[in-house]
């Protein structure tokens, strides 16, 4: 077995995270992960979360054997094979039958990408999400995130900082201009909970009638 690779971050948000999660969701339903990263946060929320399948994704094809190490030492039956999906993509994962020809998920679970992805991704994860929820299915986005009439914590303004040397695309997302780019596809934010950290998980509601993004 491959040795995973491990976040300390994950670590340690995994559990506030999943204590929200126990809130929000019924006992049973189909998640699918966006940017899973390590594994932590998979293995984890489905082995507390058993009655719901679990689909991790990522972007970097270097990440699945990870994610795959971790779901193997939780020993999980609920935790599908990891795949690559790329939020910008026009297709996400293969089609299905269904009405729209795509998987549809009760679940969407983004953490700590946004910040460290280009802009572009925001209103991509918007849409994609639109295609892949199903009629009032939830996206939970975890991150840091500026707000209009909200203090920055100091801390929040030096990570921006410092993501924009490492690369001038990132950079601590603005709430509000990702809260426009959902009401676009349909999408409304239903519920906001800051976090530690200084950290924000936000809950999107697809609507109940879908649009077409």
């Amino acid at each position: 077995m491959n040795t995973p690779d491990f976040s300390p971050s994950a670590e340690q948000n995994k559990h506030p995270i999943l204590e929200k999660l126990r809130q929000l969701l019924p006992a049973q339903g189909a998640a699918l992960e966006i940017a899973s990263g390590t594994g932590q946060h998979a293995a984890w929320f489905a082995s507390h979360l058993p009655g719901w399948r679990w689909q991790p994704t990522d972007a970097q094809p270097g990440s699945l054997p990870s994610i795959r190490a971790h779901v193997a030492q939780a020993g999980l039956g609920n935790v599908l094979e990891p795949s690559l999906l790329d939020v910008c993509a026009d297709v996400w994962l293969p089609a299905c039958p269904s009405a729209t020809g795509a998987p549809h998920f009760d679940l969407i679970f983004c953490a700590n990408m946004l910040h460290i992805s280009p802009k572009e991704t925001g209103p991509a994860l918007m849409r994609g999400s639109a295609r892949h929820l199903a009629p009032g299915g939830l996206l939970v986005t975890y991150g840091p995130y500026f707000e209009h009439d909200v203090p920055t914590a100091a801390s929040n303004l030096a990570f921006d900082e410092s993501l924009r040397q490492r690369n001038p695309a990132w950079g601590v997302r603005q709430r509000e201009d990702l809260e426009r780019a959902a009401q676009t596809f349909g999408l409304q934010l239903a519920e906001r909970h800051t976090m530690p950290a200084n950290n924000l998980l936000l809950v999107w509601r697809r609507a109940f009638t879908r649009s077409s993004p």
